[in-house]
């Protein structure tokens, strides 16, 4: 048997095992979205849950159904769960403990490039649970679909616990964790969690043709998730040497991919490579990218630096919100007084295509939500400012686009209300007239 063998034959233990391991106030950081480790925090769970631990804080992103366990509210007092982006596990949460007369979970708002350094330098973790692929022969397991703050906390945490799932993909960049890093290895053989594909709806068509009308042949993309972003890839499929530089990986930028719609041969960093810092897909779309050379994932210090986006020139940035004010902040993160979603990368990709020589950022969302009762364009914002109104570019709902850059604050009222729903111009049209004065609205 080879050393390496031997070596990880001697950190191969049962979840139990290794979530012994965990002591009571420790710090763990695990990993985002479908890389949370199912087994590891469930053994976890039944530890809290038979009072063998306590005072333990958990931080992460986007929850997923791999880390159920931890969002149980009965073991809040012993595994606090601490989230940086709400998905629905968390908002789930909340609600149960709303219900209990108990306040929401603890929430830390931060820009996503400043993820591992916060982590690392001022919360201080010190163990880190995830899954990652399995080991190679150098050594090194792969961060697979979960690179972005995992990857610092890896190489600087005391302690590092791995479930080792060989379903993820093999995926290369600058990603892995060497077996000399790693305190112990779960190894779980469970179906990778898969992300249901957005139902797009005419209102998501509507803004897809809009935003791909603003992308030229070799611009270099980033996607959020949701149908608005997958329709405006479906509509891009007629462009050529499209490059992709993003925080998360989509099969609608994969589709793309394989079209031969992104080459990336127009890129100035990572030519011919497709970047990322995460990826969220179905079974087709890991099995693509596994051991596929056409794709590397990067830690989010660097893939979310505004200034590593804005290398590449013609940069189109796509994102979603929740409301946008009169003045063109947005708040891409309350609803009704709550914690909905995060700040993530949003900012952060803002800045960087705005800054891209020819680069476009744009926020794009329906004119309406709660089935067209709501206005997503309103006098003031419902929650804090995600987007600040001095970093906003174009804005874009299924009634046009708007260009924020030059416009006074009456000029960005009457741009903003022509393209809100035609059901809330008038009440729209009255409040900008008594912050504003007089007010004619412009056609979209």
């Amino acid at each position: 048997m080879s050393d390496l063998k031997q070596g990880y034959a001697a950190k191969r233990m049962t979840a139990a095992e290794a979530a012994a391991l965990i002591p009571s106030g420790a710090k763990v950081a695990t990993g985002l979205g479908f890389a949370q480790p199912p087994a590891l925090l469930g053994a976890l769970a039944d530890r809290a849950r038979a009072g063998g631990v306590r005072d333990v804080s958990l931080y992460y992103l986007l929850a997923s159904s791999n880390g159920a366990a931890i969002l149980d509210p009965d073991i809040q007092d012993r595994l606090r769960a601490v989230s940086l982006f709400h998905a629905g596990p968390d908002r789930a949460l909340d609600k149960a403990l709303a219900a209990l007369g108990r306040a929401p979970m603890d929430f830390i708002p931060t820009a996503f490039c400043r993820v591992p350094a916060m982590l690392r330098d001022d919360v201080g973790v010190d163990v880190v649970v995830t899954t990652v692929a399995p080991m190679d022969e150098h050594g090194n397991f792969s961060l697979s679909i979960d690179t972005d703050y995992i990857h610092a906390l890896a190489h600087s945490a005391p302690m590092v616990i791995l479930e080792v799932n060989p379903a993820l993909p093999r995926v290369g960049g600058n990603c892995h964790v060497p077996l000399e890093r790693v305190t112990a290895v779960v190894e779980n053989h469970a179906p990778l969690v898969e992300l249901p594909s957005a139902q797009i709806r005419p209102e998501d068509e509507a803004i897809g043709r809009l935003v791909a009308d603003m992308v030229e042949d070799g611009a270099c993309l980033q996607m959020g998730i949701g149908a608005v972003p997958d329709a405006v890839c479906a509509a891009l499929m007629d462009r050529k040497h499209l490059g992709i530089h993003t925080e998360l990986l989509t099969p609608g930028l994969v589709k793309l991919v394989r079209a031969g719609v992104v080459d990336n041969s127009r890129k100035a960093n990572h030519k011919d490579v497709s970047v990322f810092t995460f990826a969220m897909g179905d079974r087709d779309f890991y099995a693509y990218l596994d051991d596929n050379p056409a794709f590397e994932a990067y830690p989010v210090e660097y893939v979310n630096d505004p200034h590593t986006i804005a290398a590449n020139a013609r940069m189109v940035s796509v994102n979603a919100t929740i409301e946008i004010d009169l003045e063109g902040a947005c708040n891409s993160e309350h609803v009704g007084g709550r914690q909905y979603s995060g700040i993530g990368g949003q900012l952060d990709f803002v800045r960087g295509a705005s800054a891209s020589h020819g680069g476009k950022s744009i926020i794009a969302c329906h004119s309406t939500a709660a089935g067209g009762k709501v206005s997503r364009i309103v006098p003031h914002l419902g929650g804090p400012v995600t987007t600040p109104r001095t970093d906003v570019q174009y804005i874009a709902t299924e009634y046009g686009v708007v260009n924020m850059r030059g416009k006074t604050l009456k000029e960005r009222a009457r741009a903003l209300i022509g393209i809100a729903h035609p059901d809330f111009r008038e009440v729209l049209e009255r409040e900008a007239h008594a912050r504003f004065g007089d007010m004619l609205v412009a056609v979209a």
